[in-house]
């Protein structure tokens, strides 16, 4: 009897981390392990009044050998797991000393934000970016944004850095070099955290740090110095080479894998970024969109190097050559918020029985509290009934979905969103309906702009949590684009695609393609568009766009 093999998939996301462990030849998912980030889960380190989110990286620690526990304990085969895969957020960077520690873990900075990692939705670096994109731009030679979309965020590497570095003088002085959470976390457990010598993400370095090998690498220091003196010699505290995750960082250390419950010396994939590395997960191929869809929404696709040649596809997140697929180009795009646009409705609904209910003295604390638990529960659940009642010509609203920005099409984190059309027979549901269809016409600028730049989408897959539990958001969509959208069977996509990525790293694979076919999952359930929905649809997505226009305008005056 062959011995069964089964593989790790860790897959750290905004508020939690997931540990799935698959079958490496049947692609059965044998168990699931979710651990929230406690410090996260109670609001510590991040103001969302000044855009600042931070993430202690004790809470990705911890919370990492919760969800492995979690998930061996009924599995109980720890030893039969030959290979860990791992994707994170990105970009989310944190300051590191010579030995690659991050700055929060040492006494003296442990509860400075700024020594923390600055997670992929902070955006507190809107002017670095702004002076990044300026040099680029007007310094005379290579445009480093070039293969960013010609825009560069301040949701990435550089940006953040230079913020931190002009903020905290202590940081400053102690900062050696920055991770990004996906190298970061493989360099752990494999015992090399050396900044210098870690394997880098090309996932991540060629999409949020502008590396490419056509200049040999990450800007030339001489540029970074034409934008702040303060990057001098940081250049050099990079590898110039980076890897895709279909390559083994490392070996699991003794220490990590008596502390996890593992088999020491197993293979950990090189890191990547979740959305990445989850569009694997779903089946990404050629002609394919990938919508992974959660807090925020990144859409993925993969283009052949001779289909796409030279040309540059403008206003999007990147394009980089093995940054999903190994040997063929990763086009990332996506929207700053998704379904942080539905909680952003939820939590101001909220308010009055978060704030009034809690100083009320008629009800005691258990009442309360059983309150506040049936809100949390069922507010968004009777808005999404009510709202899917409402005809869309009812609502007579429209809604702009850039409630933090707008990542894609052309990158402007200084956007706001707005509503309009509002009159005294307004109602929630109707509003939380025009939120809905917001944030499905941001997905549709997507696909119009790259449409318009010439890239082929034959079609649409999509996987998160929202595209399981939200039919109604699903069919928005679909009636939206046009197109019908098929939703991933497995609910962990994005640690289901780290799993195929450590089988690869391991060899048990010879590439990813093999991998997905025995270990992907399918798809669930398909959502075709309503015609009739569509016909109203392109009307108010017209109305959108010019609303859009208008508010731009506005804050770019």
């Amino acid at each position: 009897m062959t011995k069964e093999r089964f593989v790790l998939g860790l897959d750290f996301g905004s508020d939690s981390v997931r540990a799935l462990i698959v079958n490496v030849d049947s692609g059965q998912e044998e168990a699931v392990g979710v651990a929230e980030y406690p410090r996260w889960k109670d609001g510590r380190y991040s103001d969302p009044a000044k855009n600042q989110f931070r993430q202690h990286p004790r809470d990705y620690i911890e919370s990492m050998q919760l969800a492995i526990k979690q998930a061996l304990s009924s599995f109980e085969r720890g030893e039969e797991i030959i290979a860990i895969g791992i994707d994170t957020t990105g970009s989310t960077v944190c300051p590191v000393d010579e030995a690659g520690i991050p700055l929060a873990l040492q006494d003296e900075f442990e509860d400075n934000p700024n020594a923390m990692f600055v997670l992929w939705k902070d955006h507190t670096a809107v002017k670095e970016a702004d002076e990044i994109n300026y040099a680029a731009r007007n310094w005379g030679e290579t445009d480093y944004t070039q293969y960013s979309g010609g825009i560069y965020s301040a949701e990435w590497f550089w940006a953040k850095i230079l913020h931190l570095l002009r903020a905290d003088e202590e940081i400053k002085e102690h900062a050696f070099s920055w991770v990004e959470h996906c190298d970061w976390l493989p360099a752990l457990l494999t015992g090399n955290t050396d900044p210098v010598s870690m394997k880098r993400s090309r996932c991540a370095a060629g999409h949020k740090a502008m590396w490419h090998s056509d200049w040999g690498g990450l800007p030339s220091e001489e540029f970074l110095l034409k934008i702040d003196p303060l990057y001098k010699g940081l250049r050099s505290r990079f590898s110039t080479q980076t890897y895709t995750s279909a390559t083994k960082a490392g070996d699991l250390t003794k220490e990590w894998a008596d502390i996890l419950g593992l088999k020491p010396g197993i293979p950990v994939a090189v890191g990547g970024i979740d959305a990445h590395v989850g569009a694997v997960g779903g089946g990404i191929k050629e002609k394919t969109l990938a919508k992974i869809i959660g807090t925020s929404t990144c859409d993925i696709m993969v283009v052949s190097p001779d289909i796409l040649g030279k040309k540059l596809i403008k206003g999007i997140c990147g394009q980089v050559n093995g940054s999903v697929l190994p040997g063929l180009i990763g086009l990332e795009a996506g929207q700053s918020a998704f379904g942080d646009v539905y909680a952003w409705f939820k939590d101001l609904l909220s308010w009055p029985y978060s704030n009034v209910l809690a100083g009320s003295e008629s009800l005691d604390c258990k009442t309360k509290a059983k309150l506040q638990q049936i809100l949390d529960r069922q507010l968004l659940v009777r808005l999404t009934m009510e709202a899917a009642k409402t005809a869309i010509e009812e609502t007579g609203l429209i809604a702009l979905d850039w409630l933090n920005g707008r990542r894609t099409p052309d990158a402007n984190q200084n956007l706001k969103g707005a509503i309009i059309g509002l009159s005294l027979s307004t109602d929630a549901p109707k509003i939380f309906r025009a939120l809905v269809e917001a944030t499905a016409f941001g997905g549709k600028a997507i696909v119009d702009r790259l449409a318009s730049e010439g890239v082929v989408i034959d079609q649409v897959i999509a996987m998160g949590g929202i595209t399981q539990k939200n039919p109604f958001v699903m069919q928005v969509i679909a009636d939206v684009l046009n197109m019908p959208i098929k939703v991933t069977a497995s609910e962990q996509t994005c640690a289901l695609g780290a799993a195929i990525f450590g089988t690869v790293a391991a060899g048990v694979y010879p590439s990813i393609a093999p991998a997905q076919e025995k270990m992907g999952s399918g798809f669930s359930q398909v959502f075709p568009p309503d015609q009739e929905n569509v016909i109203k649809y392109q009307r108010l997505y017209r109305e959108y766009l010019a609303l859009g226009n208008n508010i731009e305008e506005h804050f770019t005056k």
